[in-house]
């Protein structure tokens, strides 16, 4: 049986496959594969691994007459026409859990250098313009008894919020569910989104992107921020609307922001590049080793179990398939 893999993958995870005695087919290029990419290496495949920007459209998804399992090396999954996938009688699956750390710590480390300015200090001390010590040199925000609001109380939006107990801020959070480990540990209050914008001086977003998620954040919602609000993305970019960002960035709506995505991956709009109120990462929210690793292993674990007839793990549509097939 054969896996199209859209991308090399950390070795641990091809090792997995190939010793489970799948013929492993890995597409080497550091770019997103175009759908016709996609198309041919899905026709003759049993399995296909991809990524998070590797669209697989319906298209894509009927080319693959033997496909058993589209197995997404990522938490989110909205690269992939689950529906589809579902009519087709295709399981799949992502990987949470391993990367929750990983870029929970990110939101804290763009928390930091847009509160503290780091970058801008950064540059400004490496073109030579520190000429010494003066008391309103580059003055930012400090964290302690401040008000962090938290968009979506998952995994990832939950290991935020926990990791704030040094700080002793006041959480407040925005979900469908009360989170009683937030309320328990952090003393953490379930908010209206509007009292979360506006009572807020630092918001992290952490919701998938879903029809209802799209441009949750918008010009409305940003003028609902304090002045001094930060916000910090490192779920998906279309969550906010760029443009209604880019507008209240540049006119002092908020202080800042730090983003880890982008409505329109891999663009960056040049505004954003340009604002010294803005740090930007390009998608490394789960760029640690371990959480690399550990999602390579999970991908080709629920390949393996699904060619072997075994349920794997976080099965994405478990509902549709059975309902389906």
């Amino acid at each position: 049986m054969k896996v199209f893999v859209t991308r090399p993958i950390p070795e641990v995870g091809l090792r997995i496959l190939k010793e489970a005695g799948l013929e492993v087919v890995v597409r080497e290029s550091d770019l997103p594969p175009s759908e016709e990419e996609l198309i041919e290496g899905v026709r003759d495949a049993n399995a296909l691994l991809c990524l998070l920007t590797d669209k697989v459209t319906e298209r894509v998804i009927e080319s693959g007459k033997k496909l058993r399992i589209i197995s997404n090396y990522a938490v989110g999954y909205d690269n992939i026409d689950v529906e589809a996938a579902s009519r087709h009688g295709i399981i799949v699956t992502n990987t949470p859990g391993v990367l929750t750390d990983a870029t929970a710590e990110l939101a804290w480390a763009l928390l930091f250098a847009v509160a503290r300015r780091i970058v801008e200090a950064d540059r400004f001390a490496r073109m030579g313009k520190f000429k010494g010590w003066h008391p309103t040199l580059l003055l930012g925000f400090e964290l302690k008894g401040k008000t962090l609001g938290i968009i979506g109380a998952g995994r990832i939006g939950t290991a935020m919020a926990l990791k704030s107990m040094g700080f002793e801020m006041r959480i407040i959070y925005f979900s469908r569910h009360h989170n009683e480990t937030l309320e328990k540990k952090v003393g953490a209050q379930k908010v209206a989104l509007d009292e979360l914008l506006s009572s807020s001086d630092f918001i992290s977003i952490h919701v998938p992107l879903t029809d209802e998620t799209y441009h949750l954040i918008g010009k409305r919602e940003i003028e609902l921020m304090k002045p001094t609000a930060i916000l910090i993305n490192t779920s998906r970019g279309a969550v906010i609307d760029e443009k209604a960002l880019i507008e209240a960035l540049k006119e002092g709506k908020i202080a800042g922001a730090g983003l880890d995505v982008f409505e329109n991956e891999p663009h960056i709009p040049e505004a954003l590049r340009k604002m010294d109120n803005v740090v930007i990462t390009p998608h490394i929210g789960s760029a640690t080793y371990r959480a690399r690793e550990e999602m390579a292993v999970m991908a080709a674990r629920a390949i393996v179990d699904v060619l072997n007839n075994r349920i794997p793990q976080h099965i994405v549509n478990e509902k549709d398939i059975l309902e389906c097939c």
